[in-house]
């Protein structure tokens, strides 16, 4: 699905990935961790094309989105939930979706169903339509932006950090839509901080330090090596 392969990237004249290699494949969640600064939300936004790679290619099956522009990348399959969630927060959460939703689909059959999908998915955002994004909760604006991201009907999901402040019941909220996204085909990539809040349920772990690939793991690598991936945390 997708595959990184020497991607260099960074700002100006710094370099702040170097010769990164990562995969992320469908009906799977791959977690992309590592300490502060590791280079970690930059590999992201060079998938979404907000950091140009300077060498390399991200390969989304066929296509290589290191070569669009970033306005290009969505409509190749890719949802994205950034870190700190950038909703409109003037808008409602029913205008948010609907963003989302204009950036997807275009037939008006296939919005109502995708709306209706996403309020099933999130309960919690149908008793809220008419309230406004900055308004609601850490945990209620993480599942909107998620529900937004969805309605493009990604093939690849990102998401930076998505249980950074949240409480334990919104994480676990968070974590199951994760996991049905996964066993409905999606290929989930998320950074994550925590190694409590992804034990269990990663598919595969990937360690970058100082921008370059430092360990993966494997789905019956992950328990026996906690130890080790605490130690490239720094935790």
């Amino acid at each position: 699905m997708l595959k990184i392969d020497g991607l260099t990237a960074g700002y100006g004249q710094a370099v702040i990935l170097r010769d990164v290699a990562l995969s992320a494949e469908a009906g799977e969640i791959t977690v992309l961790m590592g300490r502060n600064g590791a280079g970690k939300t930059t590999l992201m936004k060079c998938i979404m094309g907000l950091v140009k790679a300077q060498a390399g290619q991200i390969l989304l099956g066929d296509t290589d989105l290191a070569l669009l522009p970033p306005h290009r990348v969505p409509g190749n399959g890719v949802g994205y939930v950034p870190q700190g969630r950038r909703l409109f927060s003037e808008l409602t959460v029913a205008q948010n979706i609907e963003i989302g939703l204009g950036a997807g689909p275009r037939d008006a059959a296939t919005r109502r169903e995708t709306r209706d999908e996403m309020l099933e998915l999130f309960p919690r955002l149908a008793e809220r339509m008419q309230q406004r994004a900055g308004t609601l909760s850490g945990g209620e604006q993480q599942m909107l932006a998620t529900a937004r991201a969805l309605c493009l009907k990604p093939k690849l999901l990102l998401l930076d950090e998505p249980t950074e402040g949240l409480q334990p019941s919104m994480i676990e909220a968070i974590r199951q839509v994760m996991v049905q996204m996964r066993d409905r085909g999606l290929a989930v990539l998320l950074v994550e901080q925590r190694i409590d809040a992804v034990l269990g349920f990663a598919d595969r772990i990937s360690v970058i330090e100082m921008g370059r690939n430092a360990e993966d793991f494997g789905r019956d690598e992950i328990a026996p090596g906690e130890a080790r991936l605490r130690a490239h945390l720094g935790v």
